[in-house]
């Protein structure tokens, strides 16, 4: 049996954009995760990555394998909405590489988050998970998420409607 993989995660950077346009587009192709239908480009992805700096309340936080250094998953703190009063309240999310769920990953992720968000003026964050997605929503409960109500229907993606539950979390 091999040993386990040892995880490192920190903030994400300009070189991890290919992978990171990799990983996110599996989930685009595969997955109604994902209300984006279309793969993005690495170019197109850009001004994502460029959200995301390494400070403030936009976090983009990539976990690799210490080893190989190959990116295991990601995650982020967004703009809830853009007005101004909304400013402090963000929407979080994380996705896991495929084959690399299961590993703790995704409670790693957001452990690095939430701590480099909490010394920001935030306020609230949000999480809306495509449903079912047992996993996603074990891993917001875990982290003190709160089931606030479900959208029905809200999305359309391989032909069929997509529910997304929503979950809120103090900060």
């Amino acid at each position: 049996m091999s040993e386990p993989t040892e995880v490192q995660v920190r903030p994400g950077v300009e070189g991890d954009l290919a992978a990171l346009t990799e990983l996110y587009n599996h989930y685009v192709r595969e997955t109604p995760i994902t209300f984006d239908t279309a793969v993005f480009t690495v170019e197109e992805r850009r001004p994502w990555l460029l959200s995301h700096p390494e400070d403030g309340p936009y976090r983009l936080m990539v976990a690799t394998d210490t080893d190989s250094q190959e990116i295991l998953g990601y995650a982020t703190s967004s703009p809830y909405r853009p007005k101004a009063a909304y400013s402090t309240s963000v929407e979080v999310t994380v996705y896991v590489a495929p084959g690399a769920g299961g590993r703790g990953v995704g409670s790693l992720l957001y452990e690095a988050l939430f701590a480099a968000l909490s010394e920001e003026d935030l306020h609230r964050a949000y999480a809306g998970i495509v449903q079912p997605n047992e996993g996603s929503t074990r891993l917001h409960k875990r982290f003190g998420f709160q089931h606030l109500g479900t959208y029905r229907e809200v999305g359309r993606k391989f032909g069929r409607y997509w529910d997304v539950a929503w979950y809120e979390k103090a900060l």
